[in-house]
């Protein structure tokens, strides 16, 4: 029961830590933005798992400060048995999203015998304006609801600040996102507890999306659209 406790206390530090002010952060060709969960490279969105995020978001927020494996392991798998392994893959899912070898690293810095540091070209990103998201032309339709999709990421959980906020015990609080760019867009489960499904297929990876796909997230079955006014906007796949 104990452990089970430390367990819940270091899961709920962890994300207020993650998910409290927002950081937006440019580094070389690329911008992180833990708001949007978003991280963009020469523009373009490059799919991250949760927990490979979480760990970027880490590894900045504590820069230039090097993280012992021990701390990183329990933040990211608190209260599992999990080994070095499962943090080496991913150090190297984040150093090939940033475009870097780990061979000559520009921002994961692998401290010998004891962790991992960001190092190198890191900057705040200058202010944009959130009132106003970019009209993407892409939206959910669940009944009569109807979600417009901004660029970028857009959460879909019972969170609060979700953009796509559906109240069922069966999402989870940050169940799913779907990224939107010039080019796709593409939906990603965030280890929820019952899973997304995508026309009827289980989502293990960021998926492209068509026009008229149907997202199952939870219990509920939401329909993917795009506006034909602006469906230049999102490529459609084939």
């Amino acid at each position: 029961m104990r452990r089970q406790a430390q367990a819940v206390l270091a899961e709920s530090s962890w994300e207020s830590n993650s998910f409290g002010a927002s950081m937006r952060v440019l580094l070389g060709e690329c911008e992180f933005d833990s708001g949007r969960r978003l991280l963009l490279r020469h523009g373009r969105a490059e799919p991250l798992s949760p927990k490979a995020f979480q760990l970027l978001e880490l590894l900045l927020d504590r820069r230039p400060e090097a993280i012992a494996k021990t701390e990183l392991l329990e933040r990211l798998w608190p209260g599992a048995f999990v080994s070095d392994a499962s943090l080496y893959n991913l150090v190297a899912e984040v150093r090939a999203a940033l475009g870097e070898a780990s061979r000559a690293p520009r921002f994961i810095r692998t401290v010998p015998r004891y962790g991992y540091a960001f190092h190198g070209d890191a900057r705040p990103a200058p202010a944009v304006d959130i009132q106003a998201p970019a009209a993407t032309g892409a939206c959910l339709l669940l009944g009569r609801r109807e979600w417009l999709l901004s660029e970028g990421s857009n959460l879909i959980g019972r969170d609060r600040d979700s953009a796509i906020r559906i109240d069922s015990v069966t999402v989870s609080r940050r169940h799913a996102r779907i990224v939107v760019s010039p080019e796709q867009a593409t939906i990603e489960d965030l280890e929820s507890k019952n899973g997304t499904d995508l026309n009827g297929q289980r989502v293990e990876h960021p998926v492209p999306l068509t026009d008229g796909d149907q997202i199952r997230v939870g219990s509920v079955t939401v329909t993917f659209r795009i506006l034909k006014s602006l469906a230049s906007t999102v490529t459609r796949q084939a």
